[in-house]
């Protein structure tokens, strides 16, 4: 089962924002930063969710996912498969159609001390840009 720990990041609301993914797979460990564009914080958090299923479906497609954020927002809408948000809408539907690629998924909410990885490269790929 990978640990995959994501995080967005926003330099302004909206502003530029990055992507941080920070997986455990067993002792091995992998880190990946985007770019994303001009985002608001909650849509960089929702992008690093996609990013994430993204690279694990190219890497590791078939592994069970276990996703922690520290977006309660994200990880709340996930779980419910439902937002009444037009604008999050087409980014949900855009992570639960990824999640059905993989065997087994899991979501949870972390404190943003636990998500130090995935901060730290969401923060650092604002300055990334492409």
């Amino acid at each position: 089962m990978l640990e995959v720990y994501t995080d967005g990041a926003s330099s302004g609301d909206p502003g530029p924002s990055g992507a941080g993914i920070y997986i455990k797979n067993g002792k091995e460990q992998h880190e990946y930063m985007y770019y994303i564009g001009e985002l608001s914080n909650h849509e960089a958090e929702f992008w690093a969710v996609i990013k994430a299923l993204d690279v694990c479906k190219e890497n590791f497609p078939n592994e069970i996912l276990s996703l922690r954020s520290d977006s309660k927002l994200v990880v709340d809408m996930i779980e419910k498969e439902f937002t009444k948000n037009k604008n999050f809408s087409p980014l949900l539907e855009e992570i639960l159609k990824r999640i059905q690629t993989f065997p087994h998924f899991f979501i949870k909410w972390i404190p943003e001390k636990q998500n130090k990885n995935a901060d730290r490269l969401a923060r650092k790929a604002i300055h990334k840009v492409k």
